[in-house]
C-alpha cells in the first residue's frame, strides 16, 4: 500500500505541475523552470522508492527512462535551436520524456504533435478573426490575436504526456491493483 501511494503522489503532482505549466503558458507564453525541475525530481524520487520497495517493474528500466530524456533533450534542443520552440517547451518535454520512457516516446511525441498542430490551426483562427474581446495582455489570445505567431506548447506537451501516462497504463486498474494484490 504505501508503494500505491508512492506511484499516485507522484504520478498526480506530476499531472498537477503539467497543468500548472499548461496554464502559464496559455497565461504568458513561458514555462516556469520549476515545474519542469519538480517533475523530474518527482520521477527520481518515486522511481527510487519504488525501486527500494521493490516495485520498479511499474516503469521501465532506468537506462529506458534516461535514454528517452536524452532523445526528446536532443531533439528539442535542435527545435529550440531553430527558433521552433521555446527554452521552456523543451525542457517542459524533456522532463515528461522522463516519466514516458522509450515505451511511451512514441504516443507521447504523436499524441503531443497533434494537439500542437491543433493548436497551431486555433492560432490561424484567432489571428484571421480576433474572436476574444479583450484578452489578458501578454497572453498566448492576446500575442495572436495582435499578429504574433505563437503557439503554448506546453499545452501540447501536457497533453501527449498525459496520453502517454494512460497509454503504458500509469492508471489502467491492472497496475493499480497489482499494488494492492501483489
Amino acid at each position: 500500500m504505501i508503494a500505491l501511494s508512492i506511484f499516485l503522489a507522484g504520478v498526480f503532482t506530476v499531472v498537477a505541475f503539467g497543468v500548472l505549466a499548461a496554464w502559464s503558458d496559455i497565461r504568458g507564453m513561458t514555462i516556469p523552470n520549476l515545474y519542469s525541475s519538480l517533475i523530474i525530481g518527482a520521477f527520481m524520487l518515486c522511481y527510487l522508492f519504488l525501486w527500494l520497495l521493490g516495485r520498479d517493474d511499474v516503469f521501465g528500466s532506468l537506462f529506458s527512462h534516461l535514454t528517452s530524456a536524452l532523445i526528446v533533450f536532443l531533439i528539442t534542443l535542435m527545435m529550440f535551436m531553430a527558433k521552433a520552440i521555446g527554452a521552456g517547451d523543451a525542457k517542459l518535454a524533456t522532463a515528461f520524456a522522463f516519466w514516458v520512457g522509450i515505451k511511451g516516446l512514441f504516443p507521447f511525441v504523436f499524441f503531443m504533435s497533434v494537439v500542437g498542430g491543433l493548436l497551431g490551426l486555433a492560432s490561424l483562427a484567432l489571428r484571421k478573426w480576433t474572436p476574444v474581446q479583450n484578452p489578458p495582455p501578454e497572453s498566448w489570445v492576446a500575442r495572436v490575436q495582435a499578429g504574433e505567431s505563437k503557439v503554448p506548447y506546453g499545452v501540447a506537451i501536457v497533453a501527449g504526456a498525459l496520453a502517454s501516462f494512460m497509454e503504458i497504463g500509469y492508471f489502467d486498474l491492472d497496475v493499480l491493483a497489482s499494488f494492492v494484490l501483489g
